[in-house]
């Protein structure tokens, strides 16, 4: 009697199993957990900030650097996820933000502010929030400014809510994410992609200052990294 033979897909899994490890690499598994267990945080009302449907949201660097500043009335949770798992926001597919550079969020849930105002002015509640979050962290910014594109219109500034600000990256994976040199590839990276994505298209004035803005973030980083090393140079 002639041996079973195993079927092609049967050696396929049986090969992946002995070679190969499935699902996410380890390091982008664990950051990802960690941004889970950041959106299930309580606010101050009890409630998990991720899932507040209506929220402002901003984005720092390694550095403690804010670099971007967004609203949603979708979930914070979907929202954010969507920026730092490349599922293909604005930001993201414009090279415009560089989710590997995203070390902490902080979030401000405005549900229970905005469920006491009239549909027709929810939009304009948001757009101020998000210009009140925006004026602070250009205050906040070593060279005043973020990485968005589009224009936050300038509107009355309101009182926000506590916020939630955390770092989504395990401290096992945060120092060697730090590293400049790493950073300084990878910005200098996302600066090219932007710059040919802007010689390709007809872009926005807007796109073009987020060009700036990034060649400002890499010459900081490269001239903090000179300075960290000692080197002079030579006249």
């Amino acid at each position: 009697m002639s041996p079973k033979k195993s079927s092609p897909k049967k050696l396929a899994t049986e090969s992946q199993s002995e070679n190969e490890i499935p699902g996410l690499p380890e390091d982008v598994a664990a950051i990802r957990a960690e941004i889970s267990k950041v959106f299930d945080t309580l606010g101050s009302d009890g409630k998990k900030v991720g899932n507040s449907k209506n929220g402002v949201y901003a984005f720092y660097d390694y550095d403690g650097e804010p670099i971007y500043v967004g609203q949603t009335s979708e979930s914070l949770r979907q929202r954010i996820g969507r920026h730092l798992t490349n599922q293909r926001t604005d930001a993201v597919a414009m090279n415009v933000l560089d989710p590997f550079e995203v070390a902490e969020i902080e979030m401000w849930p405005l549900d229970s502010l905005i469920e006491s105002i009239v549909d027709d002015e929810r939009a304009q509640f948001l757009n101020c929030a998000e210009y009140t979050v925006f004026e602070k962290v250009l205050g906040e910014s070593a060279i005043g400014a973020v990485l968005n594109e589009k224009e936050v219109i300038a509107c009355q500034k309101i009182e926000l809510p506590e916020s939630v600000r955390k770092r989504i990256i395990p401290d096992i994976i945060f120092e060697q994410r730090k590293h400049p040199d790493i950073r300084i590839a990878r910005r200098a990276s996302t600066i090219a992609n932007l710059a040919r994505v802007i010689s390709e298209r007809d872009v926005s004035d807007g796109l073009r200052f987020t060009l700036l803005t990034q060649a400002q973030r890499l010459e900081r980083l490269a001239s903090t990294r000179i300075k960290q090393l000692g080197i002079i140079k030579k006249k």
